[in-house]
C-alpha cells in the first residue's frame, strides 16, 4: 500500500486531505505539534505529535513510516499576525521547512508536495494569474512560502529530492459529511466569519473597500473547495511518485466571486441578512485574484469540480452549525 505522510494534518486543508487520501486506499501518517491543529481532526492514521524542527524526531518518524510521498501542510497562515511578527513565520514556515528537508535527504525520501499559496505573487500585473507570473511578494507570509518553494528547489539539486508546489488561491467550504472543517481560533477567513455574522457570534462582517474597478465595488477572490485542494495535492502525489519533474502549479477555479456576492450567497443558504459594515480599503489588497488553473489540468490532470459558491458556503454553514452545538454542550 503507498504511503503518505501529512505534516500538518490535523489542520483545517491537512484533514480534509488525510481524510480523501485515506478514502483512496492510501496508508496516511500525520505529524502534527497540535499548536494550531486538532487531535480530533486526525482520524484516519496515526498521529506522531512532535515539531518539525525537531529534525531527528521527523528523521526518526520517516525511517519508521517510509513514506513514498510527504504532503506538506505545517505552516501559519495568517497575513496580518506575519506582518506583525515576521520573525515567527520565517522560522516556523522556512525554518521547519529546512528542517524537514534535512530529515528527508538523510532517509532517501525523495518526493514532496508543498503547500503555497498565491500570495507569492504579491499583487500581480495581470489577471487571471499564471505559473509564470512574477513572485513578488508585499507581506512576510508569502515571502516565507516563497522560501518554502526555494529551499526544496535547492534540495533537489543538491540531493534529488523532487518538488511539486501547489499554489491555492481562497480555500473555502468544509468536508460535505460533516466530519471536519475549519476551526481557527482567531478565524481570519471571510467565509466563516460571515457566518459567525449571521449566528450572531460578531456583531457584523466589515467590507474593506467597495470603490474597487469590479462590477460591485468590492474585491474579486477565486474561492475553491478544500476538497479540491485535497484531491489536487493527491494528484500531484500520484504525479510524482509515477516519475514526473518538480513543478509548481496554481490551483483555483478560474473564476472569481465578489465580497458582496460571497455575502449573498451566505444570505440565501442561512435565510437571515448578514450584518455588515463598510469600512475602507485595506493596504495590499489587490482588486482581484484569480487563478489559471489550466497547467494543473494537462500535467496533473486536475480540475476543480466545485463551482457553485452557494453550495459550497453551505458545506461551512453545516460545520460552523455543528461547532456552534458542540460549544454549547
Amino acid at each position: 500500500m503507498t504511503r503518505i505522510l501529512v505534516t500538518g494534518g490535523a489542520g483545517y486543508i491537512g484533514s480534509h486531505t488525510a481524510k480523501r487520501l485515506s478514502r483512496q486506499g492510501f496508508e496516511v501518517a500525520v505529524f502534527d505539534n497540535l499548536s494550531r491543529g486538532h487531535r480530533d481532526f486526525v482520524r484516519w492514521g496515526p498521529l506522531v505529535e512532535g515539531d518539525l524542527h525537531d529534525t531527528a524526531l521527523v528523521r526518526e518518524t520517516l525511517r519508521w513510516f517510509k513514506p513514498d510521498a510527504i504532503i506538506h501542510f505545517a505552516a501559519f497562515a495568517y497575513v496580518g499576525e506575519s506582518v506583525s511578527n515576521p520573525g515567527l513565520y520565517y522560522r516556523n514556515n522556512a525554518g521547519g521547512t529546512l528542517s524537514l528537508l534535512e530529515a528527508m535527504r538523510r532517509t532517501e525520501t525523495r518526493n514532496i508536495i508543498v503547500s503555497s499559496t498565491c500570495a507569492t505573487y504579491g499583487q500581480p500585473d495581470r489577471q487571471p494569474i499564471g505559473e509564470d507570473t512574477p513572485q513578488r511578494p508585499i507581506n512576510p507570509y508569502g515571502a516565507s512560502k516563497l522560501m518554502m518553494e526555494q529551499l526544496c528547489a535547492d534540495f533537489g539539486v543538491a540531493y534529488g529530492i523532487k518538488t511539486v508546489a501547489l499554489r491555492y488561491f481562497n480555500a473555502s467550504g468544509c468536508d460535505p459529511d460533516g466530519e471536519i472543517g475549519e476551526r481557527h481560533d482567531p478565524e481570519p477567513h471571510l467565509i466563516p466569519r460571515i457566518l459567525m455574522a449571521a449566528t450572531g457570534e460578531i456583531s457584523h462582517i466589515e467590507v474593506f473597500g467597495r470603490d474597487y474597478p469590479t462590477p460591485d465595488g468590492t474585491c474579486i477572490r477565486d474561492y475553491i473547495h478544500v476538497n479540491d485542494l485535497a484531491d489536487a495535492h493527491i494528484q500531484a502525489a500520484r504525479y510524482l511518485m509515477d516519475g514526473g519533474a518538480s513543478d509548481c502549479f496554481n490551483l483555483g477555479t478560474g473564476h472569481g466571486a465578489s465580497v458582496a456576492e460571497v455575502i449573498a450567497a451566505a444570505e440565501k443558504v442561512a435565510g437571515k441578512p448578514i450584518p455588515l459594515k463598510h469600512g475602507p480599503r485595506r493596504d495590499g489588497d489587490p482588486a482581484m485574484l484569480v487563478a489559471d488553473p489550466s497547467k494543473a489540468a494537462q500535467v496533473l490532470n486536475w480540475r476543480a469540480g466545485n463551482f457553485d459558491l452557494q453550495q459550497t458556503v453551505a458545506t461551512a454553514w453545516n460545520w460552523h452549525r455543528k461547532e456552534l452545538e458542540r460549544a454549547r454542550g
